[in-house]
């Protein structure tokens, strides 16, 4: 069985086909700039590497590029397009609507797009990435969509409820939501896998951070609390966005530099954080060179980052009375040691140790168990794998 699993956004689309006999990765690549002047595909499948300049006013003509590698005779991996059995998709919000993932109707895209105000650059992006598949594979093909949010549905009133008057969480659904769900979901059942143990005997907390970054405690497989919020801007400071902030900080420096609201927000989401701080960059690569090369600003900026993620890790502690297992995935996760030891060395309050040598293999593909034997709580690098979660959800609902 080979699915194709779909994450578009407003002017890129990324894809892969999985053959889910053995979860093998088929073929890959992303189409950006779609819309634009010099719209490219790439396109990896074994020791094939094609990167071409093509035209793609929109998305079904990113599809049809899309179908066109993955058939073609010299590069492809399928013959014709009826060897794909699904196609599964990537949508960052389900709201209060969609608490797993289903079969795609026209009922489903509806209410993808009713949920436009709460991710108002995603999920159109993701409504019409699924409409624009449509067109190119036809109806005969099953389509599922996957939320981001989903995973966090399970986090309890007293965590998702903000304390601003009821009705606005009424009215317009302001409340916690989460994000990331789908790697948390994977990085903590492979946790468990590793362990030998059933994840309904676990607490775990599991660190995605990346250029974007969340936090989520998980209780025997439940989430009961992330750290992203109504939007992906809450939780800890990350490459662009700043994180948790003093509501009036918004309000105080609006009126001082006379700024509209859009121009804060793009103040908060794309010029904070990491690069806000360092002045350098929101490429850790590159606030890592400039520390070593005695710039204070980018050294302050690692060490707020690291001091914010164990406060969260510690917060998330107390919450779930305890934990097993800490995980850390994604792009920074799986390959800044320096990272990872900052915030554990923190965490030796409550009986992390971590093994030097461990934490310093584990870089570029290298996973594997970070503590030592006798840490209290065992801390593990998982690289995530949303795609394969992603194809697995759609087999399971296309198989009945």
């Amino acid at each position: 069985m080979k699915i194709l699993v779909i994450n578009a956004g407003s002017s890129s689309l990324k894809y892969q086909l999985i053959d889910m006999d053995g979860e093998k990765v088929l073929a890959k690549g992303n189409c950006e700039r779609i819309g634009s002047e010099g719209s490219v595909i790439g396109y990896k499948a074994g020791d094939k590497n094609i990167k071409k300049q093509v035209d793609m006013p929109d998305h079904t003509k990113a599809f049809l590029q899309v179908k066109d590698m993955l058939i073609d005779p010299e590069v492809g991996v399928i013959n014709n397009l009826s060897e794909v059995s699904a196609i599964g998709h990537r949508v960052v919000q389900g709201g209060s609507i969609f608490k797993e993932s289903c079969l795609v109707n026209d009922d489903t895209i509806e209410k993808i797009k009713s949920l436009s105000p709460l991710a108002p650059l995603h999920n159109p992006a993701n409504a019409q990435g699924i409409e624009a598949c449509k067109q190119v594979f036809g109806d005969e093909i099953p389509q599922v969509v996957v939320f981001d949010t989903a995973f966090h549905s399970t986090m309890p009133e007293k965590a998702f409820m903000y304390s601003i008057p009821y009705e606005y969480y009424e009215k317009y659904g302001v409340r916690r939501y989460g994000f990331h769900g789908t790697s948390h979901r994977y990085v903590s059942s492979e946790m468990a896998k590793r362990m030998g143990k059933d994840i309904k005997d676990l607490k775990i907390i599991t660190c995605h951070i990346g250029n974007g970054s969340s936090i989520t405690a998980i209780d025997h497989g439940k989430v009961i609390d992330t750290t992203m919020g109504l939007t992906p801007l809450d939780g800890f400071m990350m490459g662009t966005r700043s994180g948790a902030l003093d509501p009036s900080v918004v309000t105080f420096i609006e009126e001082k530099e006379h700024l509209s609201a859009q121009e804060m927000d793009t103040i908060l989401n794309k010029k904070s954080g990491l690069l806000g701080v360092s002045g350098v960059s929101s490429d850790d690569r590159d606030i890592s060179a400039a520390e070593e090369g005695g710039n204070a600003r980018a050294k302050l900026a690692h060490e707020m980052l690291y001091y914010q993620i164990a406060k969260y890790v510690g917060s998330f502690y107390v919450a779930l009375g305890g934990c097993d297992a800490i995980v850390f995935t994604a792009g920074l996760g799986e390959n800044q040691p320096n990272l990872r030891k900052g915030v554990c060395d923190y965490l030796k309050c409550i009986g992390v140790e971590i093994d030097v040598d461990a934490n310093n293999n584990a870089i570029h593909g290298n996973e594997g168990k970070l503590s030592t034997d006798a840490s209290k709580v065992r801390v593990e690098l998982i690289a995530t794998n949303e795609e394969l979660v992603i194809a697995r959800d759609t087999k399971a609902i296309v198989m009945g």
